[in-house]
């Protein structure tokens, strides 16, 4: 079993109680260290960090798939059984380098040609050098992160279940009750 259990997907949580998702300061460190990797790696990182996207999802990023008109990085969702495509903004200079990066190859070509396990590799080598630690240092923590950012951005809850490829608001929802923008609130004017 591992030190880390991820039992409840449904949960932010661990059995343990330990968060599965980077905070704030950790995904600051995070970015902070993909912006001193070699350009792919970079690349691959930030596009995890501001979509919120799967792995899987973000290796199936092709030139096609960026928008420039939009701003958006369009991603095939692939928790669902049909083919679901959905339009997410990204930072204009993000966007850009990634137009620049695409013209290395055709446009219906992959931008990154690593199985998911380099990928994996490569975001897990950034998260050591963030010096994040725990179940939260994986693709998924970043997610997650991405999740509890919009929530705490108060970020409609629409918004968020469309960028992230829910098909149920339920599943968005957890993003919602971690923060607890409200509760937060309350505790603020107690303090």
């Amino acid at each position: 079993m591992s030190a880390y259990p991820h039992a409840d997907t449904a949960s932010l949580f661990t059995p343990f109680g330990q968060r599965k998702y980077l905070c704030q300061t950790e995904r600051a460190r995070f970015a902070d260290a993909a912006n001193h990797a070699d350009r792919p790696t970079r690349l691959f990182a930030l596009v995890l960090l501001f979509t919120g996207c799967r792995i899987s999802e973000a290796l199936e990023t092709t030139p096609l798939r960026l928008d420039s008109g939009a701003g958006c990085l369009i991603i095939r969702t692939l928790k669902r059984r049909r083919t679901v495509y959905r339009a997410v903004p990204i930072p204009k200079w993000l966007l850009e380098e990634l137009i620049n990066f695409g013209r290395m190859t055709e446009p219906d070509m992959r931008l990154w040609s690593w199985c998911r396990q380099t990928a994996w590799r490569h975001i897990h080598a950034l998260m050591e050098q963030a010096h994040v630690e725990g179940p939260m240092a994986c693709p998924r923590g970043l997610r997650h992160g991405f999740g509890i950012r919009a929530a705490d951005k108060a970020v409609t809850l629409n918004l968020v279940q469309k960028w992230m490829g829910h098909a149920s608001p339920d599943t968005t929802a957890i993003y919602l009750n971690a923060v607890g923008i409200e509760e937060r609130q309350f505790a603020r004017r107690m303090w």
